[in-house]
């Protein structure tokens, strides 16, 4: 038993690092055409969201912000401009990524550092932002659990987490028209026009995989987050959901 039990483990492991690896290289092909795929994708629906996360984010007044998988830094930027004497950092382990994401932060004239890390081992003390922020990046995580604490971890006490993700589409006629567009729409067009159709099948086998908002939220609740609270964003294609750790 135990050492069928250590298999399974490294097995487990393996696999967990073979997702982040792929991953990882799916995002450093697809950086130049990203931003503008989803706005396309999401119908400009997705600065809409944003605005959402950033309200959210910005109630307790932070003065310390982490963006993690924060990409081209499109939430990072808004969240920056929105509160301008907040530090605000942004984490991606995609490097390609970054560097749009930098090249749009000197073009807005911002101070906001983009660095390489990995998500699910923050390069930070315990107790270091106010709050930390993830857009559409925590269902790409090998383990979603381990970095809902990794983030647990580096947060104040007091401090919040907001975490923007597509759920998996509900049951009724929207769900089964989104299940359309992400299995027989989004492939081939997203692929078309990033000339990378595996990045745009992978996308919507991660929405389905991932938890539904209600089990997003009981998992942050296990962990130990209070004031758990969610709402669904355009009739279920996005949800954000908002989480405090206790004083």
């Amino acid at each position: 038993m135990i050492n069928g039990a250590s298999q399974s483990t490294v097995s487990d492991s393996a696999a967990k690092q073979d997702k982040a690896d792929r991953i990882q290289s799916m995002f450093n092909r697809i950086p130049k055409r990203y931003d503008f795929l989803n706005r396309l994708l999401s119908l400009g629906l997705d600065s809409l969201w944003r605005k959402d996360a950033v309200k959210a984010t910005l109630v307790k007044q932070p003065d310390s912000i982490l963006d993690v998988a924060t990409g081209t830094a499109d939430l990072a930027i808004s969240l920056k401009r929105a509160r301008p004497s907040a530090e605000v950092i942004g984490v991606d382990f995609a490097e390609g990524m970054l560097e749009v994401g930098r090249q749009k932060v000197v073009k807005a004239k911002l101070e906001l550092p983009l660095l390489q890390g990995d998500g699910l081992a923050l390069d930070y003390p315990d107790s270091s932002f106010d709050a930390i922020t993830i857009a559409y990046g925590i269902r790409n995580f090998a383990d979603v659990n381990a970095g809902l604490q990794e983030f647990f971890r580096v947060l104040k006490p007091g401090g919040r987490l907001v975490v923007l993700e597509f759920p998996p589409p509900p049951t009724n006629l929207l769900g089964k028209m989104i299940r359309f567009y992400y299995f027989r729409i989004l492939p081939h067009l997203g692929g078309f026009l990033s000339g990378d159709p595996d990045a745009y099948s992978y996308l919507p086998a991660s929405v389905i995989e991932f938890p539904n908002p209600e089990q997003l939220a009981q998992d942050m609740r296990d962990v130990g987050y209070f004031k758990v609270d969610y709402k669904v964003q355009s009739f279920g294609i996005s949800a954000l959901h908002v989480a405090d750790k206790a004083v």
